[in-house]
């Protein structure tokens, strides 16, 4: 296949993770545009080469060796566009440029996304929240394409979602171009000084000098943060090579320097087992493993 002929083409270069785990692939793909991107899934099928569309790397756990496909990113996918107080977006934005730039229009809403590192479709994703506001609570409706090779678009209500999850995670095989949300009106001064007390916060609870991809695991149904079950089982500070449970926050995995990704999946099983085996609790992974 010449992927050339589908976007921006890069080779052997690394797989953008906020683990900072060196893991590369063979191929980076990015499409100039979603006529583009539908242009390689048509040929894909008729050639199976593996491929993943990746976002801003803040959820994902990468293997060491080099992938053997096409990772994709839509980072070309950026367009934002304003109609009052519907704000369509493509899914290649960062959401913390959405959180910005709809204050700059006097709207508000994404002020609890102003600390994540994800892009708008991996936000959509994984329906992404923080602060009890999720990424759903504002969309009306959201354009992708489906297993068949269908562009389709359905307002919220006829996806399903919930608690760090969303039809698209569920169904995988759907690739997200772009969504339509409504924000309310906002006042610029009040976000900003909203932003920049949340971000007080974050620097004192969360290990923020060091890589991670946040949250590990999602809460338990029972309420009881998992921060706090691992930070009462005396597992804080538990290490597996370069990869720690952080002594800031029980439910971060950082990477000390030089973890692989072995060492982070090694710890995320071992702190798993140890909760099921102690409490009972069966702890939900938040963060996804890429496997080649």
């Amino acid at each position: 296949m010449n992927l050339e002929k589908f976007g921006f083409l890069e080779e052997h270069v690394p797989i953008k993770n906020t683990y900072k785990i060196k893991g590369q692939t063979r191929y980076l793909l990015h499409p100039k545009t979603k006529e583009q991107l539908l242009a390689f899934l048509k040929e894909q099928k008729n050639t199976n080469i593996p491929y993943f569309i990746l976002g801003g790397g803040s959820n994902i756990i990468i293997s060491d060796e080099e992938y053997p496909g096409v990772v994709i990113e839509l980072d070309n996918l950026n367009k934002i566009e304003y109609q009052d107080n519907f704000v369509y977006v493509e899914s290649g934005v960062k959401i913390q440029k959405l959180c910005m730039d709809i204050i700059d229009h006097n709207l508000k809403g994404l002020e609890w996304a102003s600390g994540i590192p994800a892009t708008i479709g991996g936000a959509i994703y994984g329906n992404a929240e923080a602060y009890k506001t999720e990424t759903f609570k504002y969309l009306k409706s959201v354009t992708y394409i489906d297993k068949s090779l269908n562009i389709v678009t359905k307002k919220k209500e006829e996806l399903s979602y919930g608690y760090r999850t969303s039809f698209f995670k569920e169904k995988k095989e759907n690739i997200i171009l772009s969504a339509v949300f409504l924000f309310p009106n906002g006042i610029k001064e009040e976000s900003l000084k909203l932003i920049e007390e949340r971000k007080k916060r974050r620097i004192e609870s969360q290990p923020l000098e060091y890589p991670s991809a946040g949250s590990v695991w999602r809460n338990p149904s029972n309420e009881t943060p998992t921060w706090k079950i691992i930070e009462e089982l005396g597992l804080k500070g538990t290490q597996i090579g370069g990869a720690k449970i952080s002594l800031k926050h029980g439910n971060f995995i950082i990477n000390t320097g030089n973890a692989t990704g072995n060492d982070i999946r090694n710890l995320i099983q071992y702190t798993s087992r140890v909760v099921k085996e102690k409490t009972g609790i069966e702890l939900k992974l938040e963060q996804e493993f890429k496997d080649w």
